[in-house]
């Protein structure tokens, strides 16, 4: 009789865990394969914006020498004072006008079998500007060359707000991404169900300097304005993101 009970009481620890088993079984979470029955897409698409710029910083400045450094110092303190004071009157703000670089180098020279011979010192003294009215460069880089700058070294074109741009770039960029995927399921017999993520890289970078050899030419030209040409910007937006497909 305590045999028979016993197998019974065996024979039920057995159901019960057996049924436990089943109802964990089914509460645990869906294997690892299951997370990748989805057919996906990651795609990058970019849109672009051109626009006008609307500001400009340029590099001047003024080189001078002396036999001492003390002359070459004084020379190029006076002439840049003239310097600055013309960009004012050309209606650049003081706080448009940055001291940039300023440099005493001594000068030397050389002759074969003999020891360098110092020959003066030469001061560069440069100012980097902001321009905000493009109307106003071309005159202020005359007026910086006829009070004594001789040193016009490169200008950038730039926006002062570029955000309504990078939103045009974001629209084209987005625009260009949805048809991709659209594109992308057609081709596989797929339909996009949704959108999982975007995400997005790039914005407006302003361009590096341009060389300005022929803009310090044309400066330095009697009777002749400094000519202007801002051109178009380019303004990028990268996005990528992951789609999910459906039959």
């Amino acid at each position: 009789m305590k045999t028979l009970m016993r197998a019974a009481g065996l024979s039920l620890a057995l159901l019960t865990s057996t049924a436990a088993s089943a109802a964990l079984a089914q509460a645990a979470p869906p294997a690892a394969d299951t997370m990748f029955r989805a057919t996906t897409l990651n795609l990058a698409a970019y849109g672009e914006a051109r626009v006008a710029p609307d500001m400009a910083v340029i590099s001047l400045g003024v080189m001078t020498e002396g036999r001492t450094a003390a002359e070459a110092m004084s020379a190029n303190a006076q002439r840049m004072t003239a310097v600055m004071a013309s960009l004012r009157r050309a209606g650049l703000a003081d706080r448009d006008i940055q001291t940039s670089n300023l440099n005493l180098s001594p000068q030397y020279r050389y002759q074969e079998n003999q020891p360098p011979q110092l020959i003066g010192y030469q001061v560069s003294n440069q100012v980097t500007i902001t321009v905000n009215d493009l109307k106003r460069l071309g005159p202020a880089v005359d007026a910086s060359v006829a009070a004594g700058a001789n040193q016009v070294n490169g200008i950038s074109f730039g926006l002062k707000d570029p955000t309504a741009a990078e939103n045009v770039a974001r629209e084209a960029a987005v625009k260009a991404l949805q048809a991709k995927a659209d594109l992308y399921a057609r081709a596989t017999g797929h339909r996009v169900s949704r959108l999982v993520s975007l995400s997005e890289g790039g914005g407006f970078t302003p361009p590096p300097p341009m060389p300005m050899e022929r803009f310090a030419m044309a400066a330095q030209a009697k009777d002749a304005g400094t000519p202007v040409a801002g051109g178009e910007l380019r303004v990028r937006i990268d996005v990528s993101g992951l789609y999910e497909l459906a039959r």
